[in-house]
């Protein structure tokens, strides 16, 4: 595996997430596998267009999805205000996504609107609730789908990537297991961009930041996951979160892609071992395992996210996010970015990001 900067590893994991969005867009939401083989052959090798009647019929291949145009607002937010602020975020939101829609699953942007923003969009506009009482209660990746470019951005300060990454989730997504989850997703991105290896150890050290106080995870294990002490207090520092079980996941994904007797054959078939629905209890493990089985090739790692049907462009987000930080973005291959619309321009927002992060 070639050697990469954190600038070269920040722009590949918000490429990576592009990328991943675009792939999904024609074969999204197939849960008739026979039905996605009919339509895009045995092997799906590139971007390609939806069918007349799916979810976002009349787009082209190599297009974003509405959860790409949203992460496109995210990352253009924190470039041009140098960080996160979550009153320019949700002014953007307001202003160019919100008046786009019409409450309805099929409107808007990319051609379909997720359950979380439909449910922003009632609260938003129709019932005219101000920001921070428009959370609903979707049990899905969705937050993770923008919040991923929180965690680009402060893969070097754990604390303020959790408390951004919490807060923004909060803005759609109230569900405390749901922002727990999402939060560890992002320590976890964090943790690649900054140069460790998605791998056994990798739990351990997020473990380790939850003990100094770096991530609000409630633990009152010793280092291990020991038991405690007869007698031990609660730790100082009682987390946000209930359990610290999101930021161990990871690392048991992991352990299975590099057990020899534990073997997905193939890999897409990952979706059927750990389920094709769109929550987030499913999509993590299947993103986890591929990242970490396919962790220097990108190609690879992308192509069986796709290819395992179901909520495949979620899985194919978060994968291709978590495997560009360990190749960089000079470890995805040129016809995955020449490819994408609009790919230069993209490229180029990612690299603004990405020097902000590696300057932090």
């Amino acid at each position: 595996m070639q050697q990469t900067s954190l600038k070269d590893r920040a722009a590949g994991a918000l490429m990576g997430a592009f990328i991943g969005d675009a792939l999904g867009l024609g074969p999204h939401w197939y849960y008739d596998l026979g039905e996605l083989r009919r339509d895009y052959g045995e092997w799906i090798d590139g971007y390609t267009e939806p069918r007349p009647g799916r979810y976002h019929a009349g787009l082209k291949a190599g297009q974003l999805s509405q959860a790409g145009y949203i992460l496109g607002l995210t990352v253009q937010s924190l470039a041009e205000r140098g960080g996160y602020d979550e009153a320019d975020f949700c002014y953007r939101m307001d202003q160019e996504l919100l008046p786009l829609l019409d409450g309805t699953p099929i409107s808007g942007p990319g051609g379909y609107t997720s359950q979380s923003i439909r449910e922003l969009y009632r609260r938003r506009v129709e019932q005219n609730l101000p920001w921070g009482e428009t959370g609903g209660h979707a049990d899905t990746t969705e937050a993770i789908e923008r919040t991923l470019a929180l965690a680009v951005r402060y893969a070097r300060d754990p604390a303020r990537l959790a408390q951004s990454v919490a807060a923004n989730t909060a803005l759609t997504q109230n569900d405390a297991t749901v922002v727990s989850m999402t939060v560890a997703y992002g320590a976890v991105l964090g943790m690649l961009v900054e140069g460790h290896r998605l791998d056994a150890q990798l739990s351990m050290k997020l473990m380790k930041l939850v003990k100094e106080g770096a991530l609000p995870f409630h633990a009152v294990t010793s280092d291990n996951l020991g038991p405690p002490r007869p007698g031990a207090p609660d730790p100082p520092r009682v987390g946000k979160f209930a359990s610290p079980d999101a930021l161990l996941t990871p690392s048991y994904m992991a352990q299975a892609a590099a057990d020899p007797e534990i073997r997905i054959e193939p890999a897409w078939k990952v979706s059927l071992v750990y389920g094709m629905p769109c929550a987030i209890y499913h999509q993590l493990p299947a993103a986890y395992y591929l990242a970490a089985r396919f962790h220097d090739d990108f190609e690879s790692a992308v192509l069986h996210a796709v290819n395992g049907g179901g909520q495949n462009q979620a899985r194919a987000i978060l994968t291709g996010a978590l495997v560009g930080a360990q190749t960089g973005l000079s470890g995805i291959p040129e016809r995955f970015l020449s490819g994408l619309e609009r790919g230069k321009d993209l490229v180029g927002l990612a690299t603004r990001l990405a020097d902000q992060a590696a300057g932090e």
